[in-house]
């Protein structure tokens, strides 16, 4: 997020996760089992802790799809805000 400019102060990484968390379970309406494999580092298994970064992977790309989608979406309102704000002026 950093090299994005987004600054310490104004976002964690811990706070886009929850963020992201929040939106993809309450507004876009994805299962939390799918929501949580997609954000963890690590799952447990059988085995113990090991990668397994191959469960749910059509859903998980239907969900980062639909998350890019959203983001697409606000920032083409905001846009389109800023727009009317200066036509005002």
């Amino acid at each position: 997020m950093r090299t994005m400019g987004i600054a310490k102060d104004v976002m964690t990484g811990h706070g886009f996760r929850v963020a992201a968390r929040t939106i993809l379970d309450e507004k876009l309406g994805f299962r939390t089992d799918i929501i949580e494999h997609q954000l963890a580092h690590a799952v447990r298994d059988p085995n113990g802790r090991a990668y397994n970064r191959t469960e749910f992977l059509a859903e998980r790309h239907l969900m980062m799809q639909d998350w890019a989608d959203y983001l697409d979406k606000l920032r083409s309102e905001a846009v389109l805000g800023e727009v009317q704000a200066q036509n005002r002026m």
